[in-house]
């Protein structure tokens, strides 16, 4: 097993992170949205209306429906996959297999164009999306065992600070291309096609650094005499009975469920939220993007700070209820002035809340435990499904209401819930004679 707080291992851990925010920033948030809405506007099925397989949508709800989907898959299949990864110690393995699958996932993006068909292309954007999702988890995983238990904040918001950094230079690579496409002596579609590849090549082409420097995983089979099918769910139900017994642990993933409800949907909603509600123009929505990324680097590392001083529970129900008070604050937002002071907010708390709550669940766990990416399956399976209730609940409610900012109080009722029992979580603390939990684990 190698040795904790190695430098050069935790720089190589946080350069995954710098490579695969590429697929958030481009594919997730900004270019891709637009450019598929762009060139599905008007089609031979209607306005806004795609066709997919013979059945036809409106093209923003296929969206969604693969996006959830690729979700729900991730969320089924990793448990099971994560703890085959902790019972024959490829945790690195199954980390490149899912980076491969999402870059060229990424790559079969550059096939979607205005007119063509769009089966193969959101395969593709779902493939990426599981590749994404699937490489964080195994990712994550190392956590523990790259960082000692009192370097863990810090190490958990370097990562994340790498990862705003990298998204924020990788999307101004793809803006040159889509914004000064004459210069290039191409069109602005093909500008949007070819950050795709981009994206394809700074994801896999950064990815080898950790691929070669971490860590492979160590093999936990013991003496158990499991196949590869049933082993994985045996393995899965031995750490579902470990985490009940858990005190802790069980009472953070509840809190971190409902509060990752608002934080994720919040994140994935907020360009929509501008551009319907207020009629933004895209070169603003750039902006504020891009401003949430910056001011993300500097929320991370001050959260950083305080959770070392204060605690991680304690900062966590600060940052929880600054977002509380901040999705209240959006229901009644009328002017572009006002969305840029709340983006502010947003961005300020945003890689706060996910880089301590990510290293607050690894200081939960016990120290050394051979099946880490097993436990982090229940954390990034928590996290995903927040985001499946998130995006339903929002748009269930703005088609009742016809109202997005209704959805918006919605969202804050999660954030409430997750503030309460994260209040639970810190007198359980209180009365714990230690910061992690010592509970006798199934071997």
């Amino acid at each position: 097993m190698s040795a904790k707080n190695d430098k050069k291992t935790i720089w190589a851990w946080c350069m995954f992170d710098w490579a695969n925010q590429s697929y958030n920033m481009v594919i997730t948030t900004t270019i891709f949205p637009a450019y598929y809405v762009g060139i599905t506007a008007s089609t031979a099925y209607g306005k806004n209306m795609v066709s997919f397989f013979g059945h036809t949508y409106v093209n923003t709800v296929l969206q969604n429906y693969i996006l959830g989907l690729s979700y729900l898959i991730i969320v089924v299949t990793l448990p099971i996959l994560t703890s085959l990864a902790d019972y024959r110690g490829a945790k690195k393995s199954y980390l490149q297999i899912f980076t491969w699958i999402g870059g060229l996932a990424c790559a079969g993006l550059f096939l979607l164009k205005e007119g063509g068909p769009i089966e193969f292309p959101m395969i593709c954007f779902g493939l990426a999306t599981i590749g994404y999702c699937g490489g964080f988890v195994f990712y994550n995983s190392y956590l523990p065992q790259i960082a000692s238990f009192d370097k863990q904040n810090d190490v958990s918001a370097k990562g994340f600070i790498y990862g705003f950094a990298g998204s924020i230079v990788v999307q101004l690579v793809c803006f040159v291309g889509v914004l000064f496409h004459q210069s290039f002596g191409i069109t602005e579609d093909m500008g949007a096609r070819i950050s795709f590849l981009i994206v394809f090549l700074w994801w896999t082409g950064f990815a080898i650094i950790p691929f070669r420097i971490l860590p492979k995983g160590e093999p936990n089979a013991g003496s158990h005499k499991y196949n590869l099918f049933t082993g994985g769910f045996k393995e899965l139900a031995k750490v579902f009975r470990n985490v009940r017994n858990m005190p802790l642990v069980k009472r953070f993933l509840p809190a971190f469920f409902f509060y990752s409800v608002g934080v994720q949907t919040i994140m994935l909603v907020a360009a929509e939220f501008a551009a319907k509600e207020l009629h933004m123009k895209d070169d603003d929505l750039i902006t504020i993007i891009l401003i949430i990324q910056v001011v993300a680097i500097l929320g991370a590392w001050l959260t950083s700070l305080a959770s070392d001083k204060y605690g991680n529970t304690r900062a966590l129900l600060v940052l929880v209820i600054f977002w509380t008070i901040t999705c209240l604050c959006v229901y009644y937002i009328t002017n572009n002035m006002q969305f840029y002071v709340a983006a502010f907010a947003v961005g300020l708390v945003m890689g706060g809340v996910q880089s301590l709550s990510r290293s607050t669940y690894a200081k939960l766990l016990p120290p050394d435990i051979p099946d880490t990416a097993s436990y982090f399956s229940f954390y990034d399976a928590t996290e995903k499904l927040s985001i499946v209730v998130g995006l339903f609940t929002f748009a269930s409610v703005e088609s009742w209401t016809n109202e997005m900012r209704d959805s918006t109080l919605v969202l804050d009722g999660f954030f409430f819930i997750g503030l309460l029992l994260l209040f639970v979580l810190h007198f359980a603390e209180r009365k714990s004679a230690k910061p992690e939990e010592a509970v006798a684990l199934e071997v």
